[in-house]
């Protein structure tokens, strides 16, 4: 049976405003985006019946990161169908210990427990109440501009534009400004149970923290008796150029998030992993934190498989090398476009374009998407659009990335004024 393009575009936005969100199909159409995911292969999707072809840039924040539909994904994937199936989370599964153990492996430092969830926001929240259980606190704190999740105490520590319109916040979650010190040494205190922190906040817009920023942080937290949890679900599998994103600080945190790209585009997938000293939390109910899906057996060759590719070091190397050819492009670009072009905020892959007001971000998401390009602005900072193409690109596929920026940032120009 096939399933795309069974139905005419018309009928798919009419279907899709009708029956799951009306907002959503209005605001593609009216801002000239009526794309349809179609054919997907590699760092490219196809639209359902315009046969338009773009290279996937954003990646729904890390899902795509070895492309889309990876053969050796997809082979895991149907392996697991002939034996299993979502297996029980009350019970002991060969298939989730499996996991545990090669994540064990592949962590830093000693994070050698997992409890696995079916999405970022489900993983952030087990975070939060395991730091809230073991340290029998309540208070936690996160970065102004981040973003965790939209489920409940992953919401609550996001910003107020995300949680508004849902009532008033928890009490106990305190918002700092990101990579400042003096802020972050004056919020924590007896009563913080945690800080947390993405590691680089995308959504805010690729803010490259200080190098000593987290090790300041993890400092402050163990003077205070507080527990240090960095969200990877972006930052981690490889995005940075190394295994995750916090070893580039040196530090290793109490609770350390993944999601997004576990899935390897296929199966959903997440963990929340955390050191051997925190496990104690569940000896007397080890039932009081289950989730249905989470870490479902049939899912769990996924994930192993999307580990096995991420941390060789030849997959880890040309991410390096893509990031320099990024580097080397974004230096003439910025010669190219100064009216538009500040910056291109980096850590290997992990890219934010930089311009020069809140209204480039919207514009260049139209135009680069024009130009062949997925990619969105940072909702946090509109003033830098995110650019995050799979890790498995080569040189061919970087430059002709760079060569479609360069008309996209153009024809922002031109849009703009500018």
């Amino acid at each position: 049976m096939n399933h795309i393009g069974q139905s005419s575009k018309e009928d798919i936005f009419t279907s899709f405003r009708n029956h799951v969100s009306s907002g959503k199909a209005d605001f593609f159409k009216s801002v000239g985006i009526e794309f349809v995911f179609g054919r997907r292969e590699g760092p490219y999707v196809w639209d359902t019946h315009t046969g338009k072809r773009v290279i996937n840039c954003h990646c729904n924040g890390g899902v795509f990161n070895l492309g889309h539909r990876h053969p050796i994904v997809l082979n895991a994937l149907k392996l697991a169908m002939e034996e299993l199936d979502i297996g029980n989370h009350h019970l002991v599964s060969e298939a989730r210990a499996a996991l545990g153990k090669k994540l064990a492996d592949l962590t830093p430092g000693d994070l050698t427990y997992t409890v696995f969830g079916v999405g970022g926001g489900e993983a952030i929240d087990l975070a939060i109440k395991l730091a809230r259980g073991f340290t029998n606190r309540v208070n936690i704190i996160s970065a102004n501009g981040g973003y965790h999740g939209h489920t409940g105490l992953a919401l609550a520590t996001g910003d107020e534009k995300y949680r508004k319109p849902f009532g008033p916040n928890p009490p106990g979650f305190i918002q700092v400004p990101f990579d400042n010190k003096e802020a972050l040494s004056s919020a924590i205190d007896e009563n913080t149970a945690a800080v947390i922190f993405e590691t680089i906040p995308a959504t805010y817009g690729i803010p490259i923290p200080q190098p000593d920023y987290y090790q300041y942080a993890l400092d402050l937290c163990r003077k205070q008796g507080a527990l240090f949890i960095a969200d990877e679900v972006q930052t981690g599998l490889g995005r940075t150029g190394r295994m995750w994103g916090i070893e580039h600080f040196n530090v290793v945190p109490d609770i350390m998030v993944i999601g997004k790209g576990l899935s390897g585009g296929i199966y959903p997938m997440s963990a929340t992993c955390f050191r051997k000293e925190l496990e104690v939390f569940f000896h007397e109910n080890p039932f009081i934190h289950v989730s249905t899906f989470g870490g479902a057996e049939i899912g769990c060759p996924v994930a192993h498989a999307v580990l096995d590719l991420t941390c060789r070091p030849e997959f880890l190397n040309n991410v390096l090398g893509m990031s320099e050819i990024f580097r080397s492009g974004f230096e003439r670009l910025k010669e190219k476009h100064p009216e538009i072009l500040v910056s291109l905020r980096q850590l290997g892959l992990m890219m934010g374009i930089e311009m020069k007001n809140e209204n480039c971000g919207p514009v260049l998401s139209k135009t680069l998407f024009d130009n062949g390009i997925l990619s969105v602005y940072a909702n946090n900072n509109t003033c830098v659009s995110q650019l995050l193409p799979p890790l498995t690109i080569d040189s061919d596929i970087a430059m002709e990335i760079l060569e479609r920026v360069d008309k996209g940032l153009a024809d922002a120009k031109k849009f703009l004024g500018l």
